[in-house]
């Protein structure tokens, strides 16, 4: 949805009718996940993309007609429909589309406000059942109220409470209620759009490889802190990629934004230096961070444990540590190794914590 802001606001400006396409759900393989979005305005201009040119050509069809005819719908692209052969749909998966006319110009405004700023932020749509198109902003801070409403009071504290919920976890989905938000029933169905702030990853230690690491994160789309105790190496001019660089001692740094850090962010501590690492290998231990990693050698890392259980780590912390850090991928450079390390942060954000090899040898689905 942020892709396309800049596009929207210009065709509202100049008075333009629009509808919006956003992808809901996706069933085996896809090509883009739930919240990616495009749009078409009257005269048949296109921003964005729900498939990566798959589907593009059928869905301004639709969206055009739907400009004309004022409905609502959810369209259905998949791998054994003979349609979907005809759009070029072969990835294998189905896709699910919500399709509206973007008639919320005043609701919109605000989102784009929260977008822009990052400020957490959920909008949950009906797409089907009672009250289809109404819709219900939800800030992550539960003092500001909710803009909006699903068509009932009862329905909208639900959803507000599951919005929130996804907003900590990242998520974006449908959701399944009753009509007045019962658990368990399928009358009305929710597209909850979770617009987060991105993913942090903190590098400890201002090394040769940092620099690579934060080039591959950024590309990633993570907000990357660099952070090392030494003020002559931890500077703008050496890190210019980094969104901050902190001359700090790492786990003082990690005491301040620890309780901020969840799953979906990553601790990669570079130093192998125990005086730096193991203080914050502790203090990151006592946050929720999704990914640890440390550098080092085999032998490094052996010793680093005995530091840490000495300091009183147990072996489910000791577990927690993907080190040495990265897939073994055969990596040498700087470069090579910051796309280890990154490619493990993906497998074990996906739950892929056994052996990865070449998608070619092996079965089942791609996409989980």
């Amino acid at each position: 949805m942020k892709e396309i802001l800049d596009d929207l606001t210009r065709w509202h400006t100049q008075g333009k009718r629009v509808a919006l396409a956003r992808v809901v759900d996706v069933e085996g393989s896809g090509p883009r996940l739930p919240g990616a979005a495009m749009a078409v305005n009257e005269d048949g201009e296109v921003t964005g993309s729900v498939s990566g040119g798959c589907v593009e050509g059928a869905v301004v069809t639709e969206a055009l007609d739907i400009l004309s005819s004022g409905d609502r719908k959810v369209l259905t692209f998949g791998y054994s429909d003979d349609d979907a052969f005809a759009v070029g749909l072969t990835c294998g998966g189905t896709i699910h589309l919500y399709v509206e006319p973007l008639d919320w110009w005043e609701l919109y405004d605000e989102v784009r406000q929260l977008l822009v700023s990052e400020e957490p932020t959920a909008l949950a749509t009906v797409i089907n059942g009672p009250n289809t198109g109404a819709k219900l902003l939800v800030r992550a801070d539960s003092a500001v109220a909710p803009i909006g409403t699903l068509g009932d009071p009862d329905l909208d504290r639900v959803v507000v409470r599951d919005a929130r919920g996804e907003l900590a976890a990242g998520r974006t989905g449908i959701r399944h209620y009753g009509e007045h938000g019962e658990a368990r029933e399928n009358t009305v169905s929710v597209f909850i759009e979770s617009f987060v702030s991105p993913p942090r990853m903190l590098i400890f230690g201002a090394v040769d490889f940092t620099a690579a690491l934060a080039r591959v994160a950024k590309v990633l789309g993570y907000h990357v802190t660099v952070c090392d105790a030494r003020p002559v190496f931890a500077t703008r001019k050496r890190f210019p990629m980094a969104d901050e660089v902190v001359a700090d001692w790492p786990h003082r740094l990690l005491e301040k934004v620890g309780p901020t850090l969840g799953p979906r962010d990553a601790v990669c501590v570079l130093t192998h230096d125990t005086k730096f690492d193991v203080p914050a290998i502790i203090t990151a231990l006592g946050t929720d961070v999704g990914y640890l990693g440390a550098m080092g050698s085999r032998r490094t890392h052996a010793k680093r444990v005995e530091r840490l259980r000495e300091e009183g780590v147990d072996d489910a912390g000791i577990a927690r540590i993907r080190a040495p850090i990265g897939l073994d991928l055969g990596a040498q450079t700087p470069e090579e190794t910051a796309i280890a390390i990154c490619a493990e942060i993906i497998a074990t954000r996906a739950g892929r914590t056994g052996v990865v090899g070449p998608l070619r040898d092996g079965s089942g689905r791609i996409h989980t």
